[in-house]
């Protein structure tokens, strides 16, 4: 069963077990989450929004119609998340751009992920970033925008862009 804090607004049906909502949270109706989850206070998730198994959602994070996260990501406090390359005060899109975060991946606090972009599996996104294009797995990126910077492993060893760690050992990664 779901630990959901009584100061939240959780209307989606489609919350997996032991995940933790915490205050000042809001869940549209058509929202889907998995099991296992820590979504932070100070959260908003729109409708068209899936979210698989494992997710950590640091606080002040809105997560936008078209956005989906695979299992085991980490969103760090304060990520942006679009979904309308150009916006407009109410005019809608007739469909919202899609982004999707592959499993693994973890997002810096304050990082911007402009909509309709792919991180890949691993992958990490700086702090503070502006990710303007797809991301490949295992890739780092940092900056404004973003570049690509070298490697992480799954277990969370950075590499330079030759796959090499600090000590000179090469990785291959799969």
């Amino acid at each position: 069963m779901a630990k959901i804090h009584p100061l939240s607004e959780v209307q989606t049906s489609v919350i997996g077990e032991h995940t933790s909502v915490w205050q000042f949270v809001v869940i549209l109706a058509n929202a889907q989450i998995g099991k296992d989850c820590n979504i932070n206070a100070h959260v908003f998730i729109e409708n068209d929004v899936k979210i698989g198994n494992g997710v950590t959602i640091k606080s002040g994070v809105q997560v936008w119609d078209g956005v989906t996260i695979e299992d085991n990501v980490f969103i760090g406090p304060n990520v942006t998340f679009t979904n309308d390359l150009v916006p407009r005060s109410r005019q809608y899109p007739a469909k919202f751009e899609r982004t999707l975060i592959k499993r693994g991946a973890s997002i810096g606090a304050n990082a911007t992920i402009i909509a309709g972009n792919t991180i890949g599996e691993y992958a990490v996104i700086g702090a503070g970033s502006v990710i303007t294009k797809n991301i490949g797995p295992y890739e780092l990126h940092y900056g404004n925008p973003a570049i690509h910077k070298g490697y992480v492993t799954k277990e969370g060893k950075v590499l330079d862009l030759e796959r090499k760690d600090k000590e000179g050992n090469y990785y291959t990664l799969e």
